[in-house]
C-alpha cells in the first residue's frame, strides 16, 4: 500500500547495488538539502557493506528510511518499490554516485511549480572536474538513430539533419533555463509525484539501462514535458555500482535496447528489420565481449 502523499516534500530515492564508498557521499548529500526532504534507500542485496555504514552513520535520522530486498531486483523495480514508501508530492530518482548540492531540489521543484505541463525534469550531469557528462540531453533511440550513433553518421548532424544520433550535439545558442527535450540523463531525475503514478513508475520488464528513456517517452505519451534544466548541475561518478560486473551490465544493456526497439519503435513492426535488430544486438554483444574480458584481466593484474 502506498504512502500518504506529504505536500511540499521531496522524496530522493536511491538504489545501492554494491556501489561502494560513493553511496554515503550520495546520502549526505541528499540530507544537506536545504529543502524539506526524506531519502528512501533501496539496497538490492548489497554485499559491500556500505548500507549498514550508511545506517550507521545517520542512526536516528529519520529522514532517512532503508528498505532491504533479498536479492537484486533491477533498478526499475528497486525504484518502484522505493517510490512506494515515499511520501512525497515530488520524487528524485538519483543514482547512488551522484552528489547532490543544497539548492539542487528547491531549485528543481521552484521548476515544476513553475511549469505543470512539466512531467519529467532532467539535470546537467557533470563529471568530478565539473564538465557536463554524455547523455544530458538525448533523443528517443530509434533503429535510424542508433545506427547514425554506431556508425559515426551523427557527426554530420549539422550538415545533414537525417543523420541525427541519439545524443543530442552540445548545447549552444543563447542561454536557457529549461529545454525541452525527448529525453534526459537517468541519473538525476525529478518528477511530480502523480505523474510518476499515472504512468505506472518504471517498466520492470527492463532489468537495468533503457528504463529511463522508456520513462521518458511514457511521460510524454501521457501529456506532459520532458525537460532539463540546465542550470542545475550534479556530480556523477558513472558507473561505481558497474565497474566489477561489466558482462552483466552490458548483457542487460543489449535487453534494454532489444525491449524498447520491440515496445516503441515503428520499424520493428517489421519481421525483416525485426531479425535483422536481434541479429545486429547479438553480434554487437558477442563483439563487444572479448573487450570486456581483457578490461576485466588488466583490471586485477
Amino acid at each position: 500500500m502506498d504512502a500518504p502523499t506529504v505536500q511540499g516534500l521531496t522524496s530522493i530515492v536511491v538504489v545501492a547495488a554494491d556501489s561502494g564508498p560513493l553511496l554515503r557521499t550520495c546520502i549526505e548529500s541528499a540530507l544537506a538539502s536545504d529543502a524539506p526532504v526524506e531519502v528512501v534507500l533501496v539496497d538490492n542485496a548489497s554485499g559491500d557493506g556500505e548500507v549498514e555504514r550508511v545506517q550507521a552513520a545517520h542512526a536516528g535520522e529519520a529522514r532517512l528510511r532503508v528498505l532491504r530486498n533479498d536479492s537484486n531486483l533491477g533498478f526499475g523495480p528497486a525504484c518502484n518499490r522505493g517510490a512506494a514508501l515515499a511520501r512525497g508530492d515530488v520524487l528524485v530518482i538519483l543514482n547512488p554516485d551522484c552528489e547532490l548540492r543544497p539548492d539542487s531540489v528547491a531549485r528543481l521543484r521552484g521548476s515544476l511549480d513553475a511549469a505543470p505541463d512539466l512531467g519529467l525534469l532532467g539535470v546537467t550531469v557533470c563529471d568530478a572536474n565539473g564538465t557536463p557528462a554524455r547523455g544530458n540531453r538525448r533523443r528517443d533511440p530509434t533503429l535510424r538513430r542508433v545506427l547514425a550513433s554506431m556508425t559515426g553518421l551523427a557527426r554530420l548532424e549539422s550538415r545533414w539533419p537525417a543523420f541525427a544520433g541519439v545524443e543530442m550535439p552540445a548545447f549552444s545558442g543563447a542561454p536557457i533555463a529549461i529545454e525541452t527535450v525527448e529525453a534526459v540523463s537517468g541519473a538525476c531525475m525529478t518528477l511530480p509525484r502523480h505523474v510518476f503514478d499515472r504512468v505506472g513508475g518504471f517498466d520492470e520488464g527492463y532489468f537495468l539501462h533503457v528504463e529511463d528513456l522508456d520513462l521518458c517517452r511514457r511521460v510524454r505519451d501521457a501529456g506532459f514535458r520532458v525537460a532539463i534544466a540546465h542550470e542545475v548541475r550534479v556530480i556523477h561518478a558513472q558507473g561505481s555500482s558497474s565497474r566489477h560486473r561489466p558482462w552483466f551490465v552490458a548483457r542487460h544493456k543489449h535487453r534494454g535496447m532489444w525491449r524498447y526497439f520491440l515496445k516503441f519503435d515503428p520499424a520493428a513492426r517489421n519481421p525483416l528489420l525485426r531479425a535483422l535488430v536481434w541479429s545486429g544486438l547479438g553480434a554487437h554483444f558477442a563483439l563487444k565481449a572479448p573487450l570486456i574480458v581483457l578490461r576485466g584481466l588488466i583490471s586485477r593484474a
